[in-house]
């Protein structure tokens, strides 16, 4: 081979390894970075996010995903609505009522990851309390920033209690399982997964503590949904599009294999108890997520019948300045397909 040919072979070589260069640095430059904020403390169910982020899933769909946890149900709307998010984890009724009061707020639903809520009140047996009637004259303790708060008067509303005869204390979400076990207070609002496990780590026999989910006692209403900026939706749908992807492939997993999910979450905070949230993540699933409509009709959809359904109850509690549509709340385009999102 003469000279000539070497140098050209060597050129040619050279620019194969220059255009792979390109080729591997290509999806990296692609990516869209997407701060996602969680709607309270990292803990098992938060860990449906940790997975697929772990698994590189999210960056396999061209999204570079950080996340950020919250100190309030409202937390993440304002952030998304203010633009220092773009996507986020919030409660589908918080937000119908903050979009009610800040109608031009650029946010939108995606994605229903809470089929079921998990308001409830967790209760005393101990304390004479059985079913919701019973909290009349007793003492109920009540986070006033947490989404289960908010929907006490529906609650209440619904089945026939007067609230008058109830003595609500404003406590802090950190002493609420406290309190309830030492007996301070009767009964208390909370996420189901969240206050029946802390009683339960507390030492408080099972067969002592009564859970009245409210979706068993009356309401219609959804929880938790995916939120995102109008801005990205509109600017970047596949971006969108490519996070809901990679959650719902890490969703899945974590549906079969949930201490997976928890890994994700010691890998963060070797601090947590494995057992303790395992079990509020398989609480959440078995009772919030996996329903039987998420069963027919796959993860992440809505029936918008029931959606303004659930508007129409909210409007027996709360007066709307302009009631909104079903339509206005959750915009099911950015979806997978169901073939993706049906649960095996």
């Amino acid at each position: 081979m003469g000279l000539l040919d070497l140098a050209r072979l060597c050129a040619f070589a050279g620019a194969l390894t220059t255009g792979s260069v390109v080729l591997a640095a290509g999806p990296a430059a692609a990516q869209t970075a997407i701060k996602f904020s969680l709607d309270g403390p990292l803990e098992g169910p938060e860990a449906l996010f940790l997975l697929p982020q772990d698994r590189g899933y999210f960056k396999a769909e061209g999204v570079d995903v950080s996340i950020e946890n919250a100190a309030a149900a409202q937390e993440s709307i304002k952030r998304v609505a203010a633009g220092t998010h773009e996507m986020g984890l919030a409660d589908i009724n918080v937000l119908i009522r903050y979009l009610d009061q800040h109608p031009s707020a650029p946010i939108k639903a995606v994605f229903m990851l809470y089929n079921k809520p998990p308001y409830s009140i967790v209760a005393r047996r101990s304390r004479g309390i059985t079913e919701p009637r019973q909290i009349e004259n007793k003492k109920l303790g009540a986070p006033a920033a947490s989404a289960s708060f908010l929907q006490w008067p529906l609650f209440a509303k619904l089945n026939n209690i007067d609230a008058s005869k109830v003595t609500i204390e404003n406590i802090g979400i950190p002493v609420r399982a406290p309190m309830l076990a030492a007996g301070q207070i009767d009964a208390a609002l909370g996420a189901s997964f969240r206050l029946y496990v802390d009683l339960k780590d507390r030492g408080v026999p099972v067969n002592d503590i009564v859970l009245m989910p409210m979706a068993d006692y009356g309401l219609k209403l959804y929880g938790s949904a995916i939120i995102v900026s109008s801005k990205l939706a509109a600017e970047k749908p596949e971006a969108v599009k490519g996070f809901l992807r990679g959650f719902v492939k890490g969703l899945r997993e974590a549906i079969r294999r949930p201490q997976d999910a928890i890994d994700s979450l010691l890998r963060r905070d070797d601090g947590v108890k494995k057992d303790v949230e395992l079990e509020r993540l398989r609480m959440a699933l078995r009772y919030n997520i996996v329903t039987p409509e998420v069963m027919a009709d796959g993860l992440g959809a809505i029936d918008p019948a029931r959606l303004a359904a659930s508007i129409e109850q909210t409007a027996l509690v709360h007066t709307f300045k302009a009631k909104p549509k079903a339509a206005d709340m959750f915009d099911a385009s950015f979806l997978p397909p169901m073939s993706d999102r049906r649960v095996n």
